[in-house]
């Protein structure tokens, strides 16, 4: 596993705006649902920790469908949404479909990033095996929910709505 690079989003709280009032999305897919679970339980618990109020989630049945999902939910008239958090995990098979939706769902991120006015935070696993994932939600690779969380409370201050 490589861990060069490794930040340290969790030992740092700077940069985290108080945000009673704000207001996160959680889009989540149902495939692989056991590891999105443990993704979503840790962001929400990060996320309650600061005191947001306001967590409301979405399930879309794979990662294909997640930036769909939030630019929907983000061109509602009524949204109050001030961040969004995608989480998902995608597996590595035999065949290259791993590959395309990979892609597919990193370049649909970032595009809503690039164009919408609320910032969309990238939660998508994308391991070779399970036992990668695992490693991601709470084990030796640590807790990526967890700090996705910590990245959409860093990225509220640059949210417009």
């Amino acid at each position: 596993m490589n861990n060069q690079g490794t930040n340290h989003l969790n030992d740092i709280q700077t940069g985290i705006p108080l945000a009673k009032d704000a207001c996160v999305v959680i889009v989540k897919t149902e495939w692989n649902k056991h590891i999105v679970d443990k993704l979503e339980e840790s962001c929400r618990i990060t996320l309650i920790e600061y005191g947001i109020g306001q967590i409301e989630t979405h399930t879309v049945p794979g990662a294909f469908e997640i930036p769909f999902a939030i630019r929907s939910i983000l061109q509602q008239p009524s949204t109050t949404t001030s961040v969004v958090i995608a989480l998902g995990c995608i597996i590595k098979g035999g065949t290259p479909h791993f590959d395309f939706v990979a892609k597919a769902v990193t370049d649909g991120i970032v595009q809503l990033n690039l164009t919408l006015t609320v910032p969309v935070i990238f939660g998508v696993l994308t391991v070779n095996k399970e036992e990668e994932a695992f490693a991601r939600i709470g084990g030796e690779e640590g807790d990526k929910g967890k700090e996705a969380a910590l990245t959409a409370l860093k990225m509220l201050m640059y949210s417009f709505r």
